[in-house]
């Protein structure tokens, strides 16, 4: 997720590294993060259990 705290963490040389490994080519926003918990959080997930929800843009598709 790109925040202050992961731009220290990624600031060395594996940065592209990581970043080429995320399809999208770019790490999650806050908000993308917090809309898909939001969405689980409300009654239009009422009726999902026991589920995993990737919210990683592709990662989890390309291995």
């Amino acid at each position: 997720v790109d925040t202050d705290m992961s731009h220290e963490t990624l600031a060395g040389s594996r940065s592209g590294e990581i970043r080429a490994a995320i399809p999208l080519g770019r790490p999650a926003t806050a908000a993308e993060i917090a809309g898909a918990v939001i969405f689980l959080a409300s009654p239009l997930a009422s009726f999902i259990n026991g589920e995993v929800l990737n919210v990683n843009g592709g990662a989890v598709l390309c291995g």
